[in-house]
């Protein structure tokens, strides 16, 4: 059996906090270009991408929603995973890093570190981003905030584990400064200024104020912190220290891990000094791209700019989308999204300048040779141009492609493609269709076009793979004729080549009429959002006369038993003592807030004349007297006041 030349390509696993949006899309579909491009070369690929599903934020988001992490992540997972499906996305392993080989993978690794004497316990001290899950020292915030995201830090103070990345400084600046290590080039000088000369601290890697996590072995009140346990998935995904897979030796070190700017330092400094500690190869390349922005800030859920990437592509089709976000993203720089931009480019590049060559050329040879090109041709100087250029392209494109590169490995593409076009200017097709002395120098021509397409169109199908297979159909490409090495070759296509006209494959867009209902679109998307972030407004009440509030009896009762309703997520079940001889049951829609333990020999306010009502089976003799704190946190009221004292 041919031993193939092995590819590793990762993404970074997403955080599931919330769903997908095309920022998510932008690396994802970039790393499929790349690992169809390598298959396309005969490689043997493996590209993996994934979910980080553990942390602080997940607990938080799965408590207000009433249910488990693992439910919570479930949902969100899905709902990734069939927008990868719909952008045609070619991954070969998906990780998720509640998978069980994973969390066998990450408490081994942590332990190995642990007797290496490369992680010590120690306490920590600081500032916290929960939404990043980050640590800050007080120097790195902007404006007291975190310097990510913009959002408020807090105080963190507790016993953690820490990783001695300062021991590996000068392995690390090496690695940046004198090797390829970093894409773009220009993004090392700034970790290194930033983080490594001023001297690197020792990085937190385990938390105890929350449980959703993988526990450290040795010392199970802790759990793993993020990053020993998300940056390994690369190496867990192979079959490093699990039973599941068996490709570590085969596939590692990786190719390219392609990341966002954000999170750039933790692979450029984190991960290299993990395996340099586990004595293990360093990934060859890592690839950091920029942001896409709307009006200039970084897609936010919170900011109310997220592209809903399905909507984009219910309209426009997914290798449109494709197209466009690859097109415009240069790698290391940000890149501004506007419907405007997107449009103009579908239009200009697709449907004017892609659809319109192989429309144009599929119809005349229908028109003047009835579908089929025949055999006698006659070549002219004027086609070199055209041919040595489309004979080129596919070097070019190899070279961007090993740059990670995509936007201009795109833009080589199109170039062939607006040269094919002037080449029908320049040919006059129409008027050799007059003549018929001139037949086999218009089937030269109109064979050269559809090779010019066909060579176009195989490197294209890596980044736009739904569409070219239509493309083939109508220009009379059998899948066979479709290969790498073919795509340097020109007369591949049958000398008799015969096409079939088929639907225009990029329609032309009413920009104007377009960009108002898509601006319609995300402006009601962005109010919803910024609605959600209010906090309501207390609006006049009617006022009550004070016989009516003292028909109220508002009394102190102490929690003695507390359970969960099984039918319910978002209620529990509690017994109090009022200070009276009889049992008091009270139904309360706090489990996201409180576990039962949380409440048990507590002293609450309790409503204790409300008439009884029976909730998801169970009576409920009162009401328990609870503020919300936010849209999202609920406070039960707790007193130092002994059971049965009245409430004036």
């Amino acid at each position: 059996m041919e031993n193939k030349e092995t590819f590793y390509i990762t993404t970074p696993i997403y955080y599931p906090s919330g769903n997908p949006h095309i920022g998510h899309c932008y690396t994802t579909v970039a790393c499929d270009s790349i690992a169809r491009y390598r298959r396309m070369q005969g490689k043997d690929v493996i590209f993996l991408t994934g979910t980080d599903e553990h942390g602080l934020k997940i607990e938080q988001k799965a408590k207000e929603k009433g249910v488990t992490p693992k439910e919570y992540v479930d949902e969100i997972v899905e709902i990734f995973k069939n927008l990868w499906k719909f952008m045609n996305i070619s991954y070969d392993r998906y990780i998720r890093t509640t998978d069980d080989y994973h969390i066998e993978t990450v408490q081994k690794i942590f332990k190995d570190l642990y007797d290496k004497g490369y992680i010590y316990k120690g306490t920590y001290k600081g500032k916290y981003c929960t939404p990043c899950e980050s640590f800050w020292t007080e120097s790195q915030l902007v404006d007291g905030k975190c310097p990510e995201c913009g959002r408020d830090v807090t105080e963190a103070e507790e016993e953690a584990y820490f990783f001695k990345i300062s021991l590996f400084s000068d392995r690390l600046e090496k690695l940046l400064l004198e090797t390829d290590y970093l894409q773009p080039k220009s993004r090392a000088v700034e970790l290194v200024n930033n983080f490594i000369k001023p001297g690197l601290e020792d990085v937190c890697v385990s938390r105890t104020t929350f449980t959703w996590g993988v526990p450290v072995t040795f010392d199970e009140k802790h759990i793993v912190y993020v990053w020993i346990d998300a940056l390994s998935n690369y190496i867990s995904a192979l079959g490093y220290n699990n039973e599941k897979y068996d490709d570590f030796n085969k596939f590692w070190p990786a190719d390219v891990h392609m990341v966002a700017k954000d999170i750039m330092r933790f692979h450029a400094l984190i991960w290299p000094a993990m395996l340099m500690a586990l004595d293990l190869p360093l990934p060859k390349h890592l690839a950091v791209h920029g942001w896409i922005t709307f009006n200039g800030q970084k897609m936010s859920k919170s900011i109310g700019n997220v592209v809903d990437p399905l909507v984009l592509g219910e309209r426009y089709g997914a290798d449109a989308i494709r197209y466009h976000i690859l097109r415009e993203m240069a790698l290391g720089a940000d890149s501004s999204f506007s419907n405007e931009i997107m449009i103009n480019r579908i239009n200009s590049d697709l449907a004017n300048d892609l659809g319109n060559l192989v429309s144009r050329t599929v119809a005349m040879v229908e028109k003047y040779f009835g579908g089929v090109i025949p055999t006698e041709k006659e070549s002219a100087d004027i086609d070199n141009e055209l041919i040595d250029m489309t004979l080129a392209l596919r070097d070019k494109v190899d070279a961007y492609m090993d740059e990670t590169q995509l936007n201009n490995a795109l833009a080589e593409i199109f170039k062939v493609i607006s040269r094919a076009n002037k080449y029908i200017d320049e040919t006059t097709p129409w008027i050799l269709g007059k003549d018929e002395t001139k037949k086999a120098r218009l089937a030269c021509v109109l064979y050269n076009l559809l090779e010019a397409i066909r060579i176009s169109t195989t490197l294209l199908s890596n980044f736009m793979p739904s569409t070219m297979p239509k493309v083939w159909a109508q220009i009379g490409a059998d899948s066979d004729l479709i290969t790498y090495e073919n795509a340097g070759k020109f007369n591949v296509l049958p000398q008799n080549v015969k096409v079939a006209k088929g639907d225009a494959i990029f329609p032309r867009i009413d920009v104007d009429k377009e960009i108002e209902e898509l601006n319609a679109l995300i402006e009601k998307q962005a109010k919803q959002a910024q609605k959600a972030q209010q906090k309501p407004e207390i609006e006049g009440l009617a006022e009550i006369q004070f016989d009516d509030f003292a028909k109220v009896e508002l009394r102190v009762a102490t929690v003695t038993e507390c359970e969960p309703i099984k039918r319910a997520k978002k209620l529990l079940k509690l017994q109090v003592n009022d200070g009276t001889d009889k049992p008091r049951q009270i139904v309360s829609g706090i489990a996201p807030w409180y576990k039962p333990e949380d409440l048990i020999g507590k002293n609450v306010i309790i409503v204790a004349n409300l008439k009884p009502a029976k909730l998801c089976g169970e009576m409920s003799n009162g009401m328990l007297l609870a503020g919300d704190v936010s849209e999202d946190d609920v406070k039960v009221v707790f007193v130092d006041m002994p059971a049965g004292t009245k409430i004036r």
